[in-house]
């Protein structure tokens, strides 16, 4: 059964830094983009990066950009997102997804693995 979970969410103070982790089991996503969302109580979902399979390509939303870095080893089977300079608009929950159209893209439904999400808490 393929599964992602994710790790490394937590509260942190505005200008801190925290790094998620999403580790994939059940198959091999080496050849998956993947891609990082987020969901603040009373939004919808939103974008917030992808990364090719070869890790050669990224895309970042606007609001994260120079701040998060996404990153992957394909040997670990795990996605990393490194986030910088938190603010407390980044609080929500943090997924983890795998897209296997091979599309580095920030549309949700070209995503059909998901993980279950780590909170992030960004206090001021």
């Amino acid at each position: 059964q393929e599964q992602l979970v994710e790790s490394g969410g937590g509260l942190v103070q505005a200008g801190g830094s925290l790094r998620l982790s999403c580790t994939a089991s059940g198959r091999t996503f080496s050849n998956y983009v993947m891609g990082w969302f987020r969901q603040a109580p009373g939004k919808e979902r939103e974008f917030v990066a992808a990364i090719s399979w070869s890790g050669s390509t990224t895309l970042y939303a606007d609001s994260v950009k120079g701040r998060f870095t996404i990153s992957r080893d394909n040997a670990k089977n795990t996605v990393y997102l490194q986030m910088n300079g938190l603010k407390p608009e980044d609080t929500a929950v943090y997924y983890c997804a795998a897209n296997s159209f091979g599309a580095v893209a920030p549309v949700s439904t070209l995503y059909n693995y998901w993980g279950q999400g780590t909170q992030v808490t960004v206090a001021s």
